[in-house]
């Protein structure tokens, strides 16, 4: 008995997926420093953040993240 497959490209496409949002945060990388802002739905919270975190430890140099959330979506 013989088995015959057929396969077929289906083309798909990734984009934002506004419905989730953009993630923001920022993390102090001041050596012994483990501080961060957690997330936040906007980058003034994350930058506001770095900002009084300066201002009380004199920390100034910082890792900032932004998180894309994605979906993938089929395009035929």
């Amino acid at each position: 008995m013989s088995l015959r497959a057929v396969y077929r490209h289906i083309t798909h496409t990734i984009r934002h997926a506004p419905e989730v949002g953009i993630t923001y945060e920022t993390f102090c990388v001041t050596a012994g420093c483990s501080a961060e802002s957690g997330p936040h739905d906007a980058q003034e919270g994350a930058q506001d953040w770095a900002l009084r975190h300066t201002g009380r430890t004199g920390h100034d140099l910082f890792r900032r993240v932004v998180t894309d959330h994605a979906k993938v979506i089929r395009t035929e």
